[in-house]
């Protein structure tokens, strides 16, 4: 029981005294970062999915005729 104490003690003092947190205006950038490179990952999906489509769509219109 005193390790899991100890543990949560030296925890508290890395949160608060050890790790560098971020300003509110690089943690915007950050965000803002992240939200336009899943918009451009979405997007070339997207532009993947709907050229497979198409491509299959034809190859098998093809067969059929």
């Amino acid at each position: 029981m005193a390790s899991i104490v100890q543990f949560i003690k030296e925890s508290y003092e890395e949160m608060t005294q050890k790790v560098t947190w971020p300003t509110w205006g690089e943690l915007q950038s950050s965000a803002v970062l992240v939200l336009v490179a899943s918009m451009i990952i979405a997007v070339v999906i997207f532009a993947m999915d709907k050229g497979s489509t198409f491509v299959l769509d034809t190859f098998y219109k093809s067969l059929s005729n």
